[in-house]
């Protein structure tokens, strides 16, 4: 009898229960297909989204120059922002007229001073691609001296060959990092500091560069020569230091040895050049009557 009295009162109220349970049936619809929804948009995001953003391969670099022509731009970098008299490191990209990198090139340069009555260019590198880099190039110029440069480049892009060059003003370095002069052998040298770029108390690695003069274009790399160091400084009584190394020429072209600053301060660093047959071309020992060498370079930290 109960049974029939239920079923009786469902009967009667069948018409109020069904909107309900139309409603609760398009709200778990919905919320089905909003849950499906953000699955598929979180899928296509991990799958297929956007793009990662490029990685800047110019991080820790300073921009000290932009060339620009009717095709392409030429941006040139290094640690400071500037650049300066003795050897520089110098970082480049190759860029569309747009903006957007060029990662494929082979680039030429030459740097030249105008000094009126004659022209005269600068030791420097091939350029090469950064190792693990896809955009950056990197080389070295050696400016004998401070002023205003020229700077060409020449470079192919497809198969296509372009130029560009511009004015670079090459600033004067705080204390001396390359010297120039001629040696008993009648021949002009360049000698440039290369490290240690941040000296420490501590034996320091030291890096020097030399450089004969062939011609007003031409600076070949001096083989199988010694670079002999006196490091002294002359506000303390001119005195020296010990573990010394004088530098010798490595594989890499460049000269290596061992820069021994025994505190903070200022520091001349004597050098003498000698031969492969051990005469010295240019340079002086130092001694109470001679407290410094006539080609030297500065340190100060």
């Amino acid at each position: 009898m109960f049974k029939n009295q239920f079923a009786d009162h469902f009967n009667s109220h069948k018409s109020l229960y069904q909107p309900k349970k139309i409603k609760i049936m398009k709200f778990l619809k919905y919320a089905l297909l909003f849950a499906a929804a953000t699955i598929m948009f979180s899928c296509s995001d991990d799958d297929n989204g956007n793009e990662p953003q490029p990685i800047d391969e110019t991080e820790g670099l300073l921009l000290t120059k932009t060339f620009e022509n009717q095709n392409h731009k030429i941006a040139i970098y290094t640690e400071s922002g500037k650049l300066t008299d003795g050897y520089n490191k110098v970082y480049l990209q190759l860029k569309n007229s747009d903006g957007s990198l060029i990662t494929n090139s082979n680039f030429s340069w030459m740097p030249m001073m105008d000094m009126g009555t004659m022209q005269h260019g600068a030791p420097h590198s091939d350029i090469q691609k950064v190792s693990g880099k896809q955009s950056l190039y990197e080389g070295w110029i050696v400016f004998q001296m401070a002023g205003s440069w020229d700077l060409s480049f020449e470079y192919s892009v497809g198969g296509s060959s372009y130029e560009m060059s511009n004015a670079i003003e090459v600033q004067q370095a705080a204390k001396r990092r390359v010297t120039t002069f001629v040696g008993s052998d009648d021949e002009k040298y360049i000698v440039a500091l290369v490290e240690p770029s941040d000296p420490k108390v501590a034996v320091n690695d030291m890096t020097a560069a030399i450089f004969k003069m062939g011609s007003m274009h031409d600076f070949p790399i001096v083989n199988n020569y010694k670079l002999k160091i006196d490091p002294r400084m002359p506000g303390m009584g001119n005195h020296g230091s010990p573990n010394n190394v004088d530098l010798t020429q490595t594989s890499d072209g460049f000269y290596h040895g061992k820069l021994s600053l025994t505190m903070t301060g200022y520091w001349i660093i004597n050098l003498m050049l000698e031969n492969q047959n051990g005469e010295i071309l240019k340079g002086e020992e130092i001694t109470e009557s001679n407290p410094q060498s006539s080609i030297f370079f500065e340190i100060e930290f």
